[in-house]
């Protein structure tokens, strides 16, 4: 192998941008995602600015929790029966107006705690609805041999928003008082969002396949919803990768103590900026540098580690008293959470037929957004009860232990390879 060859190996693979209903979707989803980055700084600020308390922070997970739990279930089951583009134009529409009260708030000077938990709660039910359809679209678009690929793509370019955008609010909030910064913040989400309508409206027609002959035509209600729990609940690689994302981010997850650790820690909100982007900064890095995660044949293991290294990272983040170290190891954690996600996404694609693949989005949705809010919450609580340091370091080392632990105890993760052959079916010639 040449160096040249060598050194293309380890950049990340475009190959998927070729393909424009995917072009379209990673343009959208990339600008849409970096406007959002500054209204996940503004409203944690904004809420910590109205009460002084990390656990009226960790509240705002339990907000966004509740609706995943039920629209993301319900939307993942409707993604398998209705048209995944209408429904995605839909529920986007619903986020966008939540961000849009969230700006009328602002300017209208509410500041009340309950106002932001409820327009959260709004706009994660959008979120929760959009997302199922949005991930089971990719496999309809692309050859499944690349599905590896452009997850990589559209995670890199999501986190590369989540670099970006919370430097951009963090700059807003350094020159401008806090009322300013986190209007000025939601009005840059609310533009934004609109280059997500254009991308999912340019997208072709993908309406559901054809149910198996002796199946019952599957349904958006609980019997829908049921028919995906009872096929996943018979594949343990599915629900092993579930629960170490979940022990991932609910022990591991510290950004509810980012307010309070840029204000105590680091004499200002200037710093709350580089805290919420540094997660970020490792994943982009981690894209950018990731052309051999598709060359990976044990993705078990591969996941394992790379949560391993997240809560190793994150719990010696926790320990740092210097800025630049405390952003270095979130970013070394990012790294580690990007190949993790990639891996667990690319799993269930590869694993699900099309037919349910919308429903399993559905939980799998639950468990990656639900995650990091129940994270929140626990982050808040125990940092409340103990300290910033015990919550934040202590989880980060917990999640570590707890990941090896249940690899351990059940290893048919660890045996996971992917099939041979991956092809499935999935169109991807319509949009070549």
């Amino acid at each position: 192998m040449s160096r040249t060859t060598e050194r293309k190996s380890w950049v990340i693979d475009v190959r998927p941008l070729k393909v424009v209903a995917y072009r379209r979707m990673w343009i959208g989803n990339g600008v849409s995602y970096f406007g959002f980055q500054f209204t996940s700084v503004a409203v944690p600020v904004e809420m910590y600015d109205i009460t002084r308390s990390s656990a009226w922070v960790g509240l705002i997970g339990i907000a966004g929790l509740v609706p995943l739990l039920i629209f993301g279930l319900w939307g993942g089951a409707a993604a398998d029966v209705v048209d995944r583009r209408k429904l995605l134009l839909a529920s986007s529409t619903l986020a966008w107006l939540a961000t849009v009260g969230l700006l009328a708030q602002a300017l209208l000077g509410v500041r009340s705690g309950y106002v932001l938990l409820a327009l959260t709660a709004v706009q994660s039910a959008g979120f929760a609805i959009s997302s199922p359809a949005r991930q089971a679209i990719i496999p309809r678009i692309v050859p499944a041999e690349l599905v590896p690929a452009a997850n990589t793509l559209a995670y890199t370019t999501t986190t590369a928003g989540g670099v970006l955008g919370p430097l951009a609010a963090g700059l807003i909030f350094a020159v401008a008082s806090t009322g300013a910064g986190v209007t000025t913040a939601y009005l840059v989400d609310a533009v934004l969002f609109t280059i997500s309508f254009w991308a999912t409206w340019r997208l072709p027609p993908i309406p559901p396949v054809e149910h198996e002959p002796g199946e019952q035509r599957p349904t958006a209600g609980l019997r829908g919803i049921a028919v995906g729990l009872r096929f996943l609940v018979t594949q343990p690689v599915l629900l092993l990768s579930f629960a170490v994302d979940i022990i991932a981010m609910v022990f591991a997850m510290p950004r509810a103590l980012f307010p309070e650790v840029a204000t105590d820690r680091f004499g200002g909100e200037w710093a709350v900026g580089w805290l919420f982007s540094a997660i970020a900064i490792g994943s982009v890095i981690g894209g950018l540098t990731s052309g051999w995660i598709g060359r990976i044949k044990r993705q078990g293991v591969a996941l394992v580690i790379a949560v391993v290294a997240w809560g190793v990272a994150i719990g010696l983040s926790g320990l740092a008293h210097s800025l630049w170290l405390m952003v270095l190891l979130l970013a070394v954690g990012g790294a580690a959470d990007l190949v993790s996600a990639v891996y667990r996404q690319s799993i269930l694609q590869v694993y699900a037929p099309d037919r349910l693949r919308g429903r399993l989005q559905g939980v799998f949705t639950v468990v990656v957004a639900g995650g990091p809010r129940l994270g929140d919450l626990r982050a808040g609580g125990t940092a409340d009860l103990t300290s910033t340091t015990v919550s934040w370091a202590g989880g980060g080392f917990a999640a570590a232990g707890l990941a090896v632990a249940l690899a351990a105890a059940f290893p048919a993760l660890l045996r996971y390879r992917p099939p041979a052959s991956e092809a499935d079916g999935a169109g991807a010639g319509a949009n070549r």
